[in-house]
């Protein structure tokens, strides 16, 4: 199993997103870790999976505002991943940023069928993350 991990960020910064709850599903902790980092220290809430099986018991149990979710995955991928998420109620108005190193057409059009909002290609970085929060996490209002 993973090492599920939950961390607030301690940002600070001005970047505007600050409590913004991010889910990052993926089977590479190396994935995980760095979008962690890179979002812990903008000031959202991270929470991380490493398959879609412990993701969908996280969202449920944390009810993220934005999930990325990397394609490949053994178990359950990420496509099936996103359609299990989309085909919820609760959830289908939860953007759903798909990861992947494959940055084909198909690859694409499959992820909007079963419902994603963005793609974002691996490697990425940091501004290319952060502006992927930026445009579909929903706003959050000011308490």
């Amino acid at each position: 199993m993973s090492e599920q991990s939950m961390s607030k960020g301690k940002g600070g910064s001005a970047s505007g997103l600050e409590g913004i709850k991010v889910m990052v599903i993926d089977d590479s902790r190396t994935i995980r870790k760095s979008a962690e980092t890179m979002l812990g220290r903008e000031g959202c809430e991270v929470l991380t999976a490493d398959d879609g099986f412990e993701a969908l018991a996280l969202i449920h149990e944390h009810h993220p505002d934005l999930i990325f979710v990397d394609i490949m995955m053994p178990r359950l991928d990420g496509y099936q991943t996103c359609a299990i998420i989309k085909n919820n109620d609760n959830f289908r108005s939860t953007p759903v940023i798909m990861l992947t190193s494959k940055d084909g057409l198909f690859d694409k059009a499959r992820g909007r069928i079963v419902g994603s909002d963005h793609y974002l290609t691996k490697p990425f970085t940091k501004d290319e993350l952060l502006e992927a929060v930026r445009e579909k996490a929903p706003a959050k209002s000011a308490a």
